[in-house]
């Protein structure tokens, strides 16, 4: 079983450093695709200022020459989803469940464990990147598939903008979440607070060492019950009341 969420911008570069594995072809790649950019074509790239754009400049320059710090990509990436989860003071089991079970999907190193070390960047599927003429989604698809297709259970807490670079077999054989509040008898989605309950549902089912996903819907998580009224196969629906 893998439980697939995504990467973030925000980061975190105040924890432990960790020894990374060696940049795969795809990553060279990318990086020397954005090595060749300009300081004003990197601002223009990402949308940023100049000054910012340096930042992301001396990131690339310190990737490619191996001078880079890396940390355990769980605990770098620091947007909500990720501050919602429990990542502190875990015990062995738990941490132990995580590199086992957890998978993050990225647009620098592609599909990788929870703990494996990685370097502060800035690169999304949505920017307009061409290595080699490829896509990010072209270069990263195979990669992609490769990273859970032997798997009989896959359990995807990812964007759409993640869940797209998959082929549609794979797709087909992920069970998606989708948590909803009922509001006044109205049930809504509301993109905060259903990513504070992706990083929830992560930390319960570390906590309850799940490890059939049918044993999720009898989860309760930040106050989601799962409805099987609203469900679909592979599409299951947790409310809050």
């Amino acid at each position: 079983m893998k439980i697939l969420i995504p990467s973030a911008k925000e980061l975190n570069e105040k924890g432990r450093t960790v020894v990374p594995k060696p940049l795969s072809f795809q990553t060279k790649q990318i990086l020397q695709s954005l090595g060749d950019f300009s300081l004003e074509d990197l601002a223009s790239f990402y949308a940023i200022s100049e000054e910012r754009a340096q930042v992301e400049q001396e990131r690339i320059e310190a990737l490619v020459n191996g001078r880079a710090k890396s940390y355990p990509a769980l605990e770098l990436f620091d947007g909500l989803m990720y501050r919602s989860m429990e990542r502190k003071n875990l015990s062995d089991k738990e941490q132990t469940y995580l590199s086992e079970h957890l998978l993050i999907t990225t647009a620098l190193y592609g599909v990788i464990p929870a703990y494996e070390g990685i370097a502060p960047h800035r690169l999304d599927f949505m920017m307009k990147l061409k290595p080699d003429g490829q896509s990010l989604k072209t270069i990263w698809k195979e990669g992609y598939d490769r990273a859970v297709v032997e798997e009989d259970q896959i359990l995807s807490l990812l964007s759409s903008e993640f869940e797209l670079i998959f082929s549609k077999a794979i797709r087909e054989r992920m069970i998606q979440i989708k948590f909803m509040e009922n509001r006044g008898g109205k049930l809504k989605i509301h993109s905060t607070i259903s990513k504070k309950a992706r990083g929830a549902m992560v930390t319960a089912m570390m906590k309850q060492e799940i490890n059939q996903l049918e044993d999720l819907k009898k989860l309760e998580v930040a106050g989601f019950s799962y409805r099987q009224d609203l469900s679909r196969e592979k599409e299951w629906v947790f409310v809050k009341d």
